[in-house]
Parts: structure tokens; C-alpha cells; sequence
């Protein structure tokens, strides 16, 4: 079988002749030895893009995000994350695993927000009874959704008042910036570090930068060497984050169109449920539907779609486009016309 159309996640983007040439004439160095050219001026680029004054490359947005939690928390020290947060639900629970960090979850509302007061509740006194609660995470886009800039400033103010630490897992937080139109910098402000996904919607094949102070970055640079991301000739694959930051921030806004007409598109068939669009995702829970035959029946016409548990999940991004879309609303009217095998 093979896939024509992806919709499993914006992860699954593959990179188009100009990045390959790109990729192809970088300059490289050993980027251990910080003498890699080309993955320096990406780290400078994001750091500046995110208003911090320093980034570091990292092979994948989990160990980006890890060495972010690290960095601000000690063996037996805890953060508090949302309950549906990547980093508490997705990243193996590697901040309790390879970090010793005590994760103390909190509801995620509608929107993606905690509770401010959820927030300050969670606080623990400072007491050997208790995990000392060091740091915040919060994250943008949040399954999609983008969190209100009013609240991060709340959110984040409150953690400082508090003496917390704060982290954003950003992986998103371009589509985050494309559909707010705030800069990139004015949402991760009241971030002490900030992770930022080049292997998503921007469509480089590899890789994340986490950025923050140089102190901070310079205990993270510690951290990804015993965490195994210390890589050498970085430069290819930094050649690409570069181009992705130059040529598909902007371009994001087409994901964001064409996932709200797919939504659009999907809303004619009320057996899938309702789902809408703020940025590239379209989560939908089917009723009376069997989700897995569902999917079957996509896949053997070249249409992959996410989910778990029973749900949906469509993600646009480059790769695909309102061909794309069209093919997904016939399949969906030959699935629902009762002709076709359920």
C-alpha cells in the first residue's frame, strides 16, 4: 500500500530540492568541538528568531525538551506539567527516568491553559515531605490550539513570583506565531528556555533547538553530551533547519487554510463527529463509526490518518495539498454513501 496522502502528523514532511541542495553545499565542522559553522549560525538564528541570547542544536525535540527540564531541576525536584502535555504523556518518561524529576500533572483546560490557581495550589511548601516544586512547562501549540499570549504572560509571571523556573515546549510555536501574528520572541518572552521543532510543519528532516540564557545553555550543552546527542558534522542537517527558518515560517498559514477547509470538508459527514481548525490539526471522536475500518478503508486508498483511543486526528503540512483534501472527501463520500464495506 502505498501513502499518497499523510495526514498521521506534520512530522511526516519530507525536504523538496531546494533544502537537498542546501543540505548538499553546507559547510560543516565537528559541532562537539563547536567548530561546525553552519549549526552555529542556525543556533544563533533561532536564538535570536526566539529573543534569547543563545540556542543549541538537538537531534530530536524530546531531548531538547528533556535537557530543558534538566537544566532547571534537580534529582527529586519536580515540575508542573499539564495532564495532556508531550512531555508528560509522550516523551517516555524520560524526565523521571534519565532525569530523577518528580512530573506533578494538572488538568489541562479546553483551550490548552492550566488553571492559574491550579498552578499556584500546586506549589508546595518548603517541606522534606514534598518533591521542591522548581519548574513550569507549559506548551504552544497545544494539540493544535494556540494559548492566548494574556495567559502565558499570567502563567509565566506567577512562576517567577513563585521563584519557579519556566520551559515551553515550542515545537509548534511558529504556527503558533503564523496564527497570532506575534512574533516568535514576544511568545516565548517569559520563557526561561524555549524548544523550537524544525522537523515539523517547517519540514526539515531532523531535529530541534532549544534556546535560553548562556548559562542555561551552557549546563543543556552538558546535558545532551550524557544524554547521547552530541553528533559531529551537524552542519547537513542544521543547512536544513536554516533553509526552514528562511523559506517555511510564512508558508504555514497555507497548512492552517487548508486544515480549515479540510475541517469544513469533514463537517458534511456527521458521523465522524465535529472538529475545527485553529492551526493544522483537526481532532475529531467519530460516533457510530468504526474508527479502525475507518482507517482501513483510507489507507487502501493511498489516505493515512491519525488518532488514538477511538479518535481522529488529521495534521496538514507541505506535503500535502487541496488535491490532497478532495481525494479525503470522496473517499468519505463513497465510505458514508452505504455502498462501501464497513
Amino acid at each position: 500500500m502505498t501513502i499518497m496522502d499523510d495526514f498521521r502528523s506534520d512530522t511526516v514532511t519530507r525536504p523538496d530540492a531546494a533544502m537537498r541542495a542546501a543540505m548538499a553545499s553546507a559547510e560543516v565542522g565537528d559541532a562537539v568541538y563547536e567548530d561546525c559553522p553552519t549549526t552555529r549560525r542556525l543556533e544563533a538564528m533561532a536564538a535570536e528568531r526566539l529573543g534569547k541570547e543563545v540556542g543549541l542544536f538537538f537531534p530530536s525535540g524530546t531531548q531538547a525538551n528533556l535537557a530543558g527540564l534538566m537544566v532547571h531541576c534537580a534529582r527529586g525536584d519536580e515540575y508542573l506539567v499539564g495532564h495532556k502535555a508531550h512531555t508528560f504523556l509522550y516523551e517516555g518518561g524520560g524526565a523521571a527516568v534519565l532525569g530523577s524529576i518528580q512530573p506533578q500533572p494538572l488538568p489541562n483546560e479546553p483551550d490548552g491553559t492550566i488553571a492559574l490557581a491550579l498552578i499556584e495550589g500546586a506549589i508546595k511548601p518548603d517541606d522534606f515531605h514534598h518533591a521542591r516544586t522548581r519548574l513550569l512547562t507549559l506548551e504552544n501549540t497545544f494539540s493544535g490550539l494556540v494559548l492566548d499570549p494574556a495567559y502565558l504572560a499570567a502563567a509565566t509571571e506567577l512562576a517567577h513570583r513563585h521563584g519557579l523556573s519556566t520551559h515551553l515546549d515550542g515545537a509548534r510555536l511558529m504556527n503558533a506565531s503564523v496564527a497570532t501574528g506575534c512574533e516568535a520572541d514576544g511568545i516565548a518572552q517569559g520563557f526561561d528556555t524555549v524548544s523550537l521543532c524544525l522537523s515539523k510543519g517547517l519540514g526539515a528532516p531532523v531535529g530541534s533547538v532549544l534556546a535560553g540564557s548562556r548559562d542555561l545553555i551552557r549546563t543543556a550543552r552538558r546535558l545532551r553530551k550524557m544524554l547521547g546527542g552530541g553528533m559531529r558534522q551537524t552542519g547537513i542537517l542544521a543547512a536544513a533547519g536554516i533553509h526552514a527558518l528562511e523559506h517555511n515560517v510564512g508558508r504555514l498559514a497555507e497548512d492552517h487554510a487548508r486544515a480549515a477547509r479540510l475541517a469544513d470538508v469533514l463537517a458534511a459527514f456527521p458521523e465522524l463527529g465535529s472538529g475545527s481548525a485553529q492551526t493544522n490539526m483537526v481532532f475529531m471522536t467519530p460516533v457510530a463509526t468504526d474508527v479502525e475500518a475507518f482507517r482501513r478503508f483510507l489507507a487502501d486508498r493511498g489516505i493515512a490518518v491519525g488518532g488514538r483511543y477511538g479518535s481522529l486526528r488529521w495534521v496538514t503540512h507541505l506535503d500535502v495539498d487541496d488535491a490532497s483534501v478532495n481525494r479525503v472527501r470522496d473517499a468519505c463520500e463513497e465510505y458514508f454513501s452505504g455502498d462501501a464495506p464497513h
